[in-house]
C-alpha cells in the first residue's frame, strides 16, 4: 500500500528535477540566441526581428499581438458552422460562451464553460483550440525572458516576435511532436475524421428509436494526441473531451498518465533554473527552486493524506438525522430547510481511501497527485473529479491556485515568485534598517508600488466575484451543493480564473451550449463574462507590471557587495522566501478558505457531526 501511494509522486518529482537541468540549459541556449538555424530558419528569423525593443515596445508588441489573437479566436468560433472539417453540423456557440472561450484560450487559462467533445468541429480544435494552446504559452515564457534580459541590465529586453518564434519552434514543436506520437502509440486517436458509429457489445445499450430499431454508440474523435501533448506541456489545461485526461482516449494508460504528469511540470520546473542561467546566478535559482519544490510537495502530500488515505464520510453511518437552514435565492426569507436523515452504514471496503470520481487504471493515488500538480503549475487539465475530493483534500489545489507560484505555468510562475522575491526583501531590508537589494540593485518605492501591484490584483480578482456571486442568484442558482461546498464551488471557479489555471470543481450552471440551445443554464451568461473579465486582468495585468518593475530595477547601477547586503543564494534566504509567501498567502485567504473546505469539512453534510 505504501508503495502504491507513494512511488507516484515521488517518481514525477524525482523526474522532472533531474531532467530540469539539462533542459535549463538548452532553454537559455535558446533565448541568449547561440544556437545557429537552419538557413531557411535564419531568412525568417532575419526578416521577423523588427529590431531591439525597450521594455514598452516590448510590452505594446505583447498586447496588439494578443488583441489580434483574440479577434482570430473569435471569427474561427463565429464561423465554425461554415467551416470544414465539420460533418456533424455544430452550429454557433453562444456569444458569452465564445467570448468566455477565447479569453481563456488567449490567456493560456483554457477554462472550458463547453465540452470540446459536443460542441466544437475538427476545425475548431485544431485552428482555435490546438493554435492557442502553442501560442499562449509561449507568450509567458518570452515575457520571463523579458524579465531577466530587463534584469541583468541589458541594452534590450529583446525582440518580442523573435522571442516567439523560438520558443515555439525550438521548444514547443520538436518536444510536443515526440509526446503526440508517444500518446499515440498509448492509444490516443490523431485523425480528420470526426467520429464513428458502433455496435455495442451489449445489444440496445444505447437503446432503440421510434422504430424499434437498435441505436449505434457515437464515438468522436479527432486529432486528440497532439492536443493532448501540447495541452500539457504549455500547462494549457483544458480538454479534447468534457471528461478532459480522465477520458481514455486523452489519456489511455497508466503509462500515458505518467507522462501527462511529467509534461505540465517539465517547463515549469526548468524555467526557474533557466532564470538563473541567464542571470548567471545559478545557486540563487536553486533555492528559488527548493522553496518550490518544497511547497510543492506539502501541497501532494496534504491532498494524498486527506483523499488516498482517508474513506469517504458520504459513505460511513450517520446514525441521527438533521436539519439545518442554507442560503437559497429562490426559498422565503433567504433561506431553505434541509434534511439530513439517519443514514446506514455502506458495506463498502474503503481501505483504499476516497475513490469516488477516480479512475483506478492510474493507481490509487493518481488523482490526488494530479488535482494538487495540476494547479500548482497551473495547468489545470484534470483526471479525477475535483469536486470529489473530500473537503480538506481540495485544499490542496485551492492553494496551489491561490499562491499561483508553485512552479506555476510558463513564465508566469517565475514572474509571479519574483514579486514576492521583491516584498520578502523589501521587508527584510525595511526590519534591519538597510535599503534592500535585489541582484546588487537597490529596491525603491517604484519597484515595491509595481510588485505590490502585480500581488494583489490576484486576490481581488478571486475575493470580490467570489462575493458578488455568493450574495447574488449569480451564484446561489448556479451552484449544484449548498452551503459551504456551495461556495468552494465559486470561489474555486473564480481561483481557476484568475490563476490562468482552466480546472473546475463542477456541478456549476456555466453551461449555455449553443446559441440556439432552448434551455441553457440561467446564470450562464453572467458566469461567462465574469470569468472572461477576470481572466483577462489577472493575465497581463501580472506580466506587464513586473516587465516594467524589472526594467526600472535594472536601469540602476549596481551596489558593491558588503557585510550588510542580504545574500539570495542561502538556507536563511529560503527561509525568508517561504515564510513571506506563506504569510502573505494566509491573509490573503484564510478566511474563504475557513467557510469553503474547512466549515464543509466540520459540517454536516455529510462529513461532520
Amino acid at each position: 500500500m505504501f508503495m502504491q501511494t507513494w512511488l507516484l509522486p515521488f517518481a514525477l518529482l524525482a523526474t522532472a528535477t533531474i531532467i530540469a537541468f539539462p533542459l535549463s540549459r538548452y532553454l537559455a541556449w535558446v533565448m541568449d540566441g547561440k544556437y545557429r538555424p537552419l538557413p531557411v530558419f535564419g531568412w525568417f528569423e532575419k526578416r521577423l526581428n523588427s529590431g531591439p525593443q525597450n521594455w514598452k515596445q516590448y510590452v505594446y508588441s505583447l498586447l496588439i499581438f494578443n488583441t489580434l489573437l483574440f479577434v482570430f479566436g473569435y471569427l474561427v468560433l463565429a464561423l465554425q458552422p461554415w467551416m470544414p472539417l465539420n460533418p456533424d453540423h455544430k452550429t454557433l456557440l453562444a456569444p458569452s460562451t465564445i467570448f468566455n472561450s477565447v479569453v481563456s484560450f488567449m490567456t493560456n487559462t483554457d477554462l472550458q464553460h463547453y465540452s470540446g467533445d459536443q460542441h466544437l468541429s475538427n476545425f475548431s480544435q485544431i485552428f482555435f483550440g490546438i493554435a492557442n494552446l502553442f501560442i499562449s504559452a509561449a507568450i509567458g515564457l518570452s515575457a520571463l525572458v523579458a524579465i531577466i534580459r530587463a534584469l541583468r541590465s541589458d541594452s534590450s529586453v529583446g525582440n518580442f516576435f523573435l522571442d516567439m518564434w523560438r520558443v515555439l519552434v525550438y521548444m514547443f514543436v520538436p518536444i510536443a511532436f515526440v509526446f503526440a506520437l508517444f500518446f499515440i502509440v498509448q492509444g490516443s486517436p490523431m485523425t480528420l475524421k470526426t467520429s464513428y458509429s458502433v455496435s455495442t457489445l451489449e445489444p440496445a445499450a444505447m437503446g432503440t428509436t421510434d422504430k424499434g430499431e437498435v441505436k449505434q454508440q457515437n464515438i468522436v474523435v479527432g486529432p486528440v494526441a497532439a492536443f493532448e501533448a501540447m495541452k500539457m506541456l504549455g500547462t494549457n489545461g483544458g480538454g479534447f473531451y468534457g471528461m478532459n485526461s480522465a477520458h481514455p482516449f486523452e489519456n489511455p494508460t497508466a503509462a500515458s498518465n505518467f507522462f501527462n504528469t511529467y509534461a505540465m511540470m517539465m517547463f515549469p520546473f526548468a524555467l526557474v533554473l533557466m532564470y538563473g542561467r541567464m542571470l548567471g546566478r545559478m545557486r540563487h535559482s536553486i533555492v528559488i527552486f527548493s522553496v518550490m519544490l518544497i511547497m510543492m510537495a506539502g501541497t501532494i502530500v496534504w491532498s494524498i493524506c486527506f483523499d488516498t488515505l482517508k474513506p469517504n464520510p458520504g459513505l460511513t453511518a450517520h446514525p441521527v438525522a438533521r436539519t439545518y437552514e442554507v442560503p437559497s435565492a429562490t426559498a422565503p426569507g433567504g433561506k431553505r430547510a434541509v434534511i439530513l436523515p439517519a443514514v446506514p452504514g455502506l458495506p463498502v471496503d474503503q481501505h483504499l481511501g476516497n475513490l469516488e470520481g477516480k479512475e483506478m487504471r492510474f493507481g490509487t493515488s493518481a488523482g490526488a497527485t494530479f488535482a494538487a500538480l495540476t494547479t500548482d503549475v497551473t495547468c489545470g487539465a484534470v483526471n479525477a473529479e475535483s469536486d470529489s475530493l473530500n473537503p480538506l483534500a481540495a485544499l490542496a489545489p485551492m492553494v496551489g491556485m491561490w499562491l499561483n507560484c508553485l512552479f506555476g505555468g510558463k513564465g508566469v510562475g517565475m514572474i509571479n515568485m519574483l514579486l514576492y522575491i521583491i516584498i520578502g526583501i523589501f521587508v527584510a531590508g525595511m526590519m534591519v534598517g538597510r535599503t534592500p537589494e535585489y541582484l546588487g540593485k537597490k529596491i525603491g518605492a517604484r519597484e515595491v508600488k509595481l510588485a505590490v501591484i502585480a500581488l494583489l490584483i490576484h486576490p481581488f480578482m478571486i475575493l470580490f466575484p467570489s462575493g458578488l456571486f455568493a450574495a447574488t442568484s449569480w451564484g446561489l442558482k448556479a451552484i449544484s451543493n449548498p452551503g459551504a461546498h456551495g461556495l468552494s464551488q465559486i470561489v474555486y471557479q473564480f481561483s481557476s480564473a484568475s490563476a490562468n489555471n482552466g480546472s473546475a470543481f463542477d456541478g456549476l450552471g456555466v453551461t449555455y451550449g449553443f446559441w440556439n440551445n432552448a434551455n441553457p443554464a440561467p446564470t450562464a451568461v453572467a458566469w461567462d463574462i465574469a470569468a472572461g473579465l477576470v481572466m483577462m486582468f489577472s493575465r497581463f495585468i501580472p506580466i506587464i507590471a513586473p516587465i516594467a518593475m524589472a526594467a526600472y530595477l535594472g536601469e540602476k547601477k549596481s551596489s558593491p557587495f558588503g557585510l550588510g547586503t542580504l545574500r539570495d543564494d542561502t538556507p536563511t534566504f529560503s527561509i525568508l522566501l517561504l515564510g513571506t509567501i506563506l504569510i502573505i498567502g494566509a491573509l490573503l485567504f484564510l478566511p474563504v478558505a475557513a467557510l469553503g473546505p474547512v466549515a464543509e469539512h466540520f459540517g454536516p453534510i455529510p462529513f461532520g457531526g
